[in-house]
């Protein structure tokens, strides 16, 4: 019995604008990235009065995440339940930099970022292999709990690739040529341990561009 997740990027911050890695620094939305997540729950709960239901919300607990989800939770009378599992990875002294300060900063770390290593970690961070299977580990037991169901989980960029490339069986070292756009709808259906892409970087409900904020400027994404 299949499960479908509706994926969901946080609205804009204002580091995503200056290109700053997050990681798991709490940054709140920016203005604009407030009146995505309105647009974002108007839409959600305009479909459920036309029949498609959400069962649950899922989120990341950082506040960007938890900030996009709760309009949604809201508008449908749905409690909010929160999974440090479904945070971005961990950039550890990557964090609060952009591309060329760290560039500039650790030279020899920026260097092997740069090979898309899956087991490379930055200083005090998690590997992209680490962060695969942490993001997998949790997504796995979201999808037990709701077979049959259609459910939403709001986290990040990076929670979005890892998922894509599970469902597409794509292998960390690829570059990603898919977007994650800022509160953009993602629908995946899981089903027998498998998921197949429905729909991916939706943004009808927005009325203007949603940024993807790495993928010209950087082969591996960090917001």
């Amino acid at each position: 019995m299949s499960t479908q997740i509706l994926f969901i990027r946080h609205g804009e911050t204002d580091w995503n604008r200056i290109k700053r890695i997050q990681g798991h620094i709490d940054i709140p939305l920016a203005t604009t990235g407030v009146e995505q997540a309105r647009r974002l729950a108007q839409r959600v709960a305009d479909e459920a009065a036309q029949g498609m239901r959400l069962d649950a919300i899922y989120s990341s607990d950082l506040q960007r995440a938890r900030q996009t989800a709760q309009p949604i939770a809201t508008a449908l009378g749905l409690p909010l339940h929160l999974r440090e599992g479904l945070r971005e990875r961990s950039y550890g002294a990557f964090e609060g930099y952009d591309r060329d300060q760290i560039a500039e900063r650790y030279p020899d770390e920026f260097e092997h970022w740069q090979t898309r290593d899956g087991g490379f970690a930055p200083p005090d961070g998690e590997s992209m292999r680490a962060f695969y299977h942490r993001v997998m580990d949790t997504v796995t037991p979201i999808v037990a709990a709701h077979p049959g169901g259609r459910i939403a989980c709001v986290a990040h960029g990076g929670v979005l690739d890892c998922v894509y490339r599970f469902a597409r069986d794509l292998t960390l070292e690829v570059p990603r040529d898919y977007a994650l756009l800022n509160t953009s709808i993602n629908v995946v259906d899981f089903d027998g341990g498998k998921a197949r892409v429905m729909s991916w970087a939706d943004i009808s409900h927005l009325d203007a561009p949603s940024d993807d904020d790495t993928l010209r400027r950087m082969p591996e994404r960090g917001r």
